[in-house]
């Protein structure tokens, strides 16, 4: 396996164990340069984090995340915390010259999220945000496709990223619907990763005219402070049009995250929870009658986007898996063997996205189209 790498983690819930997980699975999938070393857990609770700390195989806790910074074991700092705790753990472990890696959304709003970003570029350290859909198979090969020019020039992108576990209006208050402690609600939960989708498919977002909407505005245990969803029409700097929608109501979609891009000569489609296939229709430009619509592809052959070091064709992956290939690429932007962006999502990355979030709800709010800057 070569090298190891330290790694302290804050966070042991949702994120943590999927970033745990990928640490202790990647190196039967791959071999990077480095092997990654689980050091140490921070958590609040001492009790639960020692229980998680045995579950996913690292060696010691901490409820205090300020002991993973100043470890000289820990090179490595992956906050896969609540996003008020993201920007002054990651901030201090890029002064400490961590490497990091922290989940989306970056910061609570764009302000912060370009602190972190800057701090991480003025340490020098290599900094990557966790936007693990673009380590799904399909959607990697949706970007071949695109880059290829397979499908012409492309004018139009959907998304849509649905779920319900909020659909219930006596579902409990949780800290995902307090400003104070998210940021923002479906737009920076959920809709980020529809934005980081349409960056990384199509390019950069110049302009959107969005709407936000509290539906339930009072739940057991508190006020609603954040939006329940989210509606919002793209302009990109390139020309294509799009649109993205988000939100946690949604009876029946548990993690509805569908995507398509039509082109020229060709459109894709892609829905998470058929994770391993992504539909084809490219045009047929030969005389005689069209093809009949969509072809499936199993996004599992030879040669597929992150194929290697899985199964047989045909043997499909979960979910939990794109999280694997994104420690695969971070482990391997640190060994030097390529960079983070384009492929990965840098903190820069995760920045652009809290501007292109922070442009809808000025939008929802003055009823106009914005424009996105970057300051």
């Amino acid at each position: 396996m070569g090298v190891e790498i330290g790694v302290g983690m804050l966070g042991y819930e949702f994120m943590g164990r999927a970033h745990a997980r990928a640490y202790t699975m990647v190196g039967q999938v791959s071999a990077p340069l480095l092997s990654p070393r689980l050091v140490a857990l921070a958590g609040r609770k001492t009790d639960r984090a020692e229980g998680a700390a045995a579950r996913l195989g690292f060696g010691r806790t901490t409820t205090e995340w300020g002991d993973l910074v100043t470890d000289p074991a820990v090179e490595l700092f992956d906050n896969a915390g609540p996003n008020h705790l993201h920007a002054e753990p990651t901030i201090a472990a890029a002064g400490a010259g961590k490497h990091l890696l922290c989940e989306k959304p970056l910061g609570r709003d764009a302000a912060e999220s370009r602190a972190i970003w800057r701090a991480a570029e003025d340490a020098g350290v290599v900094h990557m945000c966790g936007f693990n859909y673009r380590f799904v198979p399909a959607v990697r090969l949706a970007r071949e496709l695109i880059e290829a020019g397979d499908l012409g020039e492309v004018h139009r992108f959907r998304c849509s990223y649905l779920q319900d576990w909020l659909a219930d209006p006596a579902a409990p208050h949780v800290w995902r619907l307090d400003r104070d402690r998210a940021g923002s609600g479906a737009l920076g939960d959920i809709g980020a990763h529809a934005i980081d989708l349409a960056r990384f498919l199509v390019g950069e977002i110049a302009a959107v005219s969005g709407r936000l909407a509290t539906l339930v505005p009072e739940r057991p245990g508190g006020t609603v402070t954040v939006d329940d969803s989210v509606e919002a029409l793209i302009d990109f700097e390139n020309g294509t049009r799009g649109s993205i929608s988000a939100s946690r109501l949604c009876h029946g979609r548990r993690n509805g995250l569908t995507f398509e891009v039509n082109g020229s000569a060709g459109s894709l489609a892609f829905d998470v929870e058929r994770l391993n296939e992504l539909e084809v229709y490219l045009a047929d430009t030969r005389p005689g009658p069209r093809s009949q619509g969509f072809r499936r592809v199993l996004v599992t052959d030879p040669g597929h986007p992150f194929a290697d070091g899985w199964w047989p064709p045909g043997h499909v992956l979960g979910w939990g898996d794109s999280f694997v290939h994104e420690i695969d690429h971070l482990l391997r932007a640190i060994a030097g063997e390529h960079e983070v962006a384009p492929y990965g999502a840098s903190f820069e990355d995760g920045y652009r996205v809290a501007e292109v979030c922070e442009a809808i709800a000025r939008s929802s709010e003055s009823g106009e189209r914005e424009r996105v800057t970057y300051r």
